[in-house]
């Protein structure tokens, strides 16, 4: 009760007026229901994993679909839910909601609509936690399913029996209110969803925000967003469509900016020793519109006009460098370079954009006739070394079709002009049109200038994929940016981060995001000084925050940068196979007998199993047969992956989509629980006998679900301890992984061997 009165006298001083419809709802507090009530039931419904049936025999009700409206006013939020269920049986279901809810949650309405239902109305109880527990406990005795044990920490909304007619659906709708939870800057935001891969109901989720204080950056690190509206006070967000049936819970983060730059930091513990790994996000101080226009952009387009470029590529490719050109504001700064044997130049040094330079860029463009070979090494060479103009931001987009065939066409030649010879700092943005192209090449020309590669795949339109990178390129906030890390006393020092990724920050335009993942030693404050160019001018900021709330709840960020650091080492991998200006194939040799690309191999393959990140390299791991006990083979098979992929295959359909997965995986924000990556024939594909719950990843082998810590630890599968489920050990077992916020470990279903207190025990649960 209490908590309900302080988060009705909050939302009452904060004016949100959000009336609590008495004949819908029952505060905490009220006696809890009786386990003899369930006994009317026939069906358990839980909309963030499924329904039940609670007599034998009997179908359970489904869930259709699920759409969650979220509203956030200051630090209270009222979250409204609705889905439709339907009753495949052939008698009317009489069912009884679960919701799991955050602590202190007041729920202000509860309705259901539907066949024979008009003008019925139902009652909404607030169980606590403890007695939430029980109910859980009861209906998973029933119906020997564990997966209910995920949400065993939280509290519980319980419904009143609400029929769903045999044939028919029935539409419920649940409003509850709860504060945020707050860390400086910070407010977060948490929907409760289940982990499992096999529950796949689409949620549609749409979150407004308001706050009297600017809003700086709105992150969520388990789903894809895409930004509806935003002004300094206001954002709007949904999830992606294509990202609704993503598992898990929903979280969402956001800043309010103070002076400068808003930062915040999340943490979690590093299970095996010292520290742990942390989460650094900065938003944008709030910048208006005629700052943003201050810094002008200096853009050159280079075109690849070979041959091969010859029709409709041609025609787009055209039109992308027009609509560029087109784009940029009056004052800004462009130039034309296009290349196949030989390079051109619109003009010797880029021009001041106006209305008679756009005409004879126009011409320009419409004179061009592709013809020849690609000569790539030019053409960078002409962009990268036009004369600067002070105060610009020099941006480079880059489009090819092929690989370099005349000229210097040596990967390391390539590389070397565009680290020595690009003293104005220009930023190089990679456009591979098509398969024909140095996959690995373009990677690394944009990754080392800040700049990001695109592939824009047969059949797709080269103008759209131009306009999608340049439309973020508008108004340069941050630039320039180098990342410190400081002592007590303020001194620089290499002892309390380690593996920050990415190793060199990218630059912030209007409406991004800086996003840093690493690792931290000890649990003193983490203080980082962040240097760079605010609206073209030289500035500093510095920030102190605090690892104190390192939490297993906090799991995504070691998986986050798990996943970055991945890439990172395939990377390595993928460049040194052009050394000598040869790949190791030519060479007749094995990259991976020397010692130090063996080393990243294996650190590949440790990260990929103990945090379950599957990709083209590990997806051996997901296989049935592979023993997950033979480490050295194991290391054989990522060696034998690595080097066919990353090493020797450069170019073609299946150098692309490795191109693709790298560029995902380097910038990755949000979680990717199923594993999906592009194969070789850039089809998206994805894995179910991987799960990664909490903290751990379990892989599945004979009905078993295997603790990834075992494979860590290099250690056997027989179990030392067995645990049935439902009996009191279980019991016991439950309730010290949820004081860790680790109770999901025990949802799956089937047998798990889980590595605990260090001993491996094998919980046998009721499903199979």
């Amino acid at each position: 009760m209490r908590n309900r009165i302080r988060c009705a006298a909050l939302l009452g001083a904060l004016g949100l007026g959000w009336a609590v419809p008495a004949a819908h709802s029952q505060v905490a507090g009220t006696p809890a229901p009786e386990r003899s009530q369930l006994s009317g039931v026939s069906h358990v419904l839980v909309p963030q994993v499924r329904g039940w049936s609670l007599q034998p025999g009997r179908q359970p009700i489904q869930v259709r679909w699920m759409r969650a409206q979220v509203e956030v006013l200051e630090l209270a939020a009222r979250t409204t839910l609705e889905f439709q269920v339907a009753n495949p049986g052939g008698q009317q279901a009489e069912a009884v909601l679960l919701l799991p809810v955050p602590a202190g949650s007041a729920v202000s309405g509860f309705a259901f609509s539907g066949e024979a239902t008009a003008g019925q109305t139902g009652t909404v109880q607030l169980l606590p936690r403890d007695e939430a527990r029980r109910t859980y406990d009861e209906i998973v005795r029933r119906i020997q399913d564990p997966a209910l044990l995920e949400f065993a920490g939280s509290n519980l909304v319980r419904s009143s029996v609400f029929p769903v007619p045999a044939g028919g659906t029935q539409t419920v709708r649940l409003t509850y209110e709860h504060l945020l939870e707050v860390d400086g800057p910070r407010r977060d935001y948490v929907l409760q969803r289940s982990e499992s891969l096999d529950q796949r109901v689409p949620c549609a989720i749409e979150v407004v925000l308001k706050s009297q204080k600017p809003i700086s950056m709105v992150y969520s690190p388990t789903h894809d967003l895409e930004v509806l509206d935003r002004d300094p006070h206001r954002s709007r967000v949904r999830v992606r469509k294509e990202a609704e049936a993503t598992p898990g819970p929903f979280r969402l983060s956001h800043l309010v900016a103070g002076d400068g730059l808003g930062a915040s930091l999340i943490a979690s513990p590093d299970p095996h020793g010292n520290g742990g790994y942390f989460l650094l996000m900065g938003g944008l101080p709030e910048t208006s519109s005629a700052e943003l226009e201050s810094v002008k952009r200096d853009v050159t387009v280079v075109l690849d006009r070979s041959g091969s470029m010859a029709g409709e590529k041609m025609d787009q490719a055209r039109a992308a460098a027009l609509q560029v050109v087109e784009g940029l504001k009056d004052g800004e700064a462009f130039n034309i370079i296009d290349y196949s044997s030989r390079v051109s130049l619109f003009a010797p040094a880029p021009v001041t954009k106006d209305r008679e330079q756009v005409l004879a860029a126009r011409a320009y463009l419409d004179a061009l006739r592709p013809t020849g070979g690609t000569n790539i090494h030019d053409a960078l060479q002409a962009a990268l070394t036009q004369p600067t103009r002070e105060g610009y931001l020099g941006l480079v987009l880059f489009l090819t079709d092929g690989l370099p065939t005349v000229g210097r066409t040596l990967e390391t030649e390539i590389r070397e002009t565009v680290q020595h010879e690009n003293l104005g700092k220009r930023r190089v943005f990679t456009f591979g049109v098509g398969h024909d192209v140095n996959v690995p090449l373009l990677d690394t020309l944009s990754d080392s200038t800040r700049g990001t590669s695109t592939f824009v795949l047969p059949g797709e339109d080269v103008e759209v994929k131009v306009a999608q990178v340049f439309r973020r390129l508008y108004g340069p906030v941050l630039s320039d940016l180098e990342l410190v890390t400081l002592d007590a006393s303020g001194a620089e020092t290499t002892r309390a981060v380690r593996e920050a990724l990415p190793e060199r920050l990218p630059d912030l335009f209007d409406g991004d995001q800086l996003i840093v993942l690493g690792r931290y030693l000890g649990d003193e404050p983490l203080r980082f000084r962040l240097e760079g160019r605010l609206l073209g001018e030289p500035t500093t900021f510095r920030f102190d925050l605090g690892v104190d709330k390192a939490s297993a709840r906090n799991a995504f960020v070691a998986r986050l940068w798990a996943a970055r650091k991945i890439a990172f080492l395939v990377d390595q991998i993928r460049q040194a196979g052009a050394r000598d200006g040869a790949t190791p194939l030519e060479l007749g040799a094995n990259l991976f007998s020397d010692p130090r690309y063996a080393e990243l191999a294996e650190e590949i393959l440790r990260l990929s199993t103990e945090f379950g990140i599957l990709s083209e390299y590990t997806s051996f791991l997901a296989t049935e047969g592979t023993d997950l006990t033979a480490w050295d083979g194991l290391i054989l098979a990522c060696n034998g992956e690595l080097d066919r992929r990353a090493v020797r295959t450069r170019f073609g359909e299946a150098a692309v989509s490795q191109g693709r997965n790298f560029n995902d995986r380097k910038v990755q924000v949000s979680l990717n629980l199923d594993n999906q990556y592009w194969n070789d024939r850039n089809e998206l594909v994805q894995f179910a006998a991987v799960r990664q719950i909490s903290d751990r990843a379990f892989f599945q082998r004979d009905g078993q679900w295997i603790d990834s810590q075992l494979i860590y630890e290099q250690q056997d599968f027989l179990p030392e301890e067995t645990v049935l489920f439902g009996s009191a050990e279980h019991s016991a077992l439950l309730a010290t992984l949820a004081a860790e916020g680790r109770q999901g470990l025990l949802s799956l279903p089937g047998e798990i061997l889980l590595f605990h207190g260090g001993k491996r025990v094998l919980v046998q649960n009721g499903q199979q």
